[in-house]
């Protein structure tokens, strides 16, 4: 069966017993056959939420950091009383960054564990594979740690993005190129939904460049998801003696690239897009990585000019981690900042459908230096792509 069938089928049983009740005269049956059942995932001191993500095996870093920034902002709201007394509750499972595995996870925190949301995914083939859940199951899917076009494109009601799209941060990406006078590019990509939507990204910024540009896609070369063997991509991007490779990969397989490419004396310019896992790609390549460039959704997590920024690191700092930041761990702390936001303007009345409304109102919502807006007709709140750099000490820098 189903987990929507289950579900109504308890829905249906749940009503059946309380007009039995009523009928058989126990004091208080009649106010409990007449009351609204409370939303799922919500009672009242408590909002429980799921999320599928990497938090063993190659990328588990990425799994693991934006989770730990969700936790960070949820708990410091709980220990200020949650909102509107409701504590915030995150239950997290492990997908290996595996798509059949985010299905089954996405099954059990729907039907079994009945959330409130779903928060925080992190990929895009395994958002992919969750999102026709999501769409049965008329439950919010809230900031996927994916810029995929797929998951934006046509929008749906309860999918609301936090960061920019992989067709803002390659745009980027291929202007910056122009910029700086390289013209041959190759892009070597996952094999998976990610890797073709950061593909597809590449494409279409360099058909839009004006025609007398000069930039060329010249090689594109598919990799397994989470694989250090990238001879083969290595082969067909090197021959064609590209002045730029484009990795849209994770840190593991980008790494490995970028070492062997150096190994083997290539001299050209490398690109990563954000889901690399920036830290994670620095400690990879080390020193040797000096010169390769990272575009960003979040504002860099040391920089402590930005109200968010400090919020964070302070939070960090009380929690005794205050050498933990990262890119995918502020992700996930504005992301949570941004959703108690909209439980907040949702009300102490708390529904799906009110979060909905809720966040669709959020017009021009300042986290702390970090803009975000929904609308009825847009579900992607930030637009921000900046670049950052690896120095000569293998650390980040805008």
């Amino acid at each position: 069966m189903g987990f929507t069938s289950g579900v109504k089928r308890r829905q249906m049983v749940g009503l059946m017993m309380a007009a039995a009740l009523a009928a058989s005269g126990v004091p208080g049956a009649a106010f409990a056959a007449n009351t609204t059942p409370a939303e799922t995932g919500v009672t009242a001191d408590s909002i429980l939420l799921g999320q599928s993500a990497a938090l063993t095996g190659p990328t588990a870093v990425l799994g693991k950091q934006m989770n730990a920034g969700a936790r960070l902002y949820f708990d410091y709201i709980n220990s200020h009383g949650g909102v509107f007394g409701r504590k915030i509750e995150l239950k997290a499972l492990d997908d290996a960054y595996e798509p059949d595995e985010a299905v089954k996870n996405t099954k059990k925190l729907i039907e079994e564990d009945r959330v409130f949301a779903l928060f925080g995914y992190v990929g895009t083939p395994t958002s992919q594979a969750a999102l026709p859940l999501v769409g049965q199951a008329r439950i919010p899917f809230f900031a996927p740690f994916s810029g995929a076009q797929t998951l934006r494109d046509p929008s749906n009601r309860y999918v609301f993005h936090v960061r920019a799209g992989y067709e803002e941060e390659t745009g980027a990406i291929v202007r910056q190129i122009r910029t700086t006078g390289l013209k041959r590019v190759a892009v070597v990509y996952n094999d998976d939904g990610y890797g073709k939507a950061g593909l597809a990204g590449i494409e279409h910024a360099i058909k839009a460049l004006p025609a007398d540009s000069g930039v060329k896609l010249v090689a594109q070369s598919s990799v397994v998801r989470n694989t250090v063997e990238i001879g083969d991509a290595m082969q067909e991007a090197m021959k064609a003696k590209p002045d730029a490779v484009v990795l849209i990969s994770a840190y593991r397989t980008a790494g490995a690239f970028v070492k062997e490419a150096l190994r083997r004396s290539y001299s050209g310019q490398f690109y990563n897009v954000s889901f690399v896992g920036t830290q994670a790609l620095a400690k990879e390549v080390g020193p040797q990585g000096s010169g390769v460039i990272i575009s960003q959704v979040m504002p860099h997590p040391g920089n402590a000019t930005l109200p968010v920024v400090r919020e964070y690191l302070r939070l960090l700092q009380a929690a005794g981690k205050q050498n933990d930041f990262d890119y995918a761990s502020i992700e996930g702390f504005i992301a949570a900042k941004a959703f108690v936001e909209g439980l907040r303007r949702a009300g102490k009345d708390l529904t799906r459908e009110r979060f909905v409304m809720a966040l669709e109102s959020m017009r021009n919502v300042d986290l702390g230096g970090f803009i975000v807006q929904f609308g009825p007709d847009s579900h992607v709140g930030s637009k921000f792509v900046e670049m950052t750099i690896i120095n000569s000490r293998g650390v980040v820098i805008r």
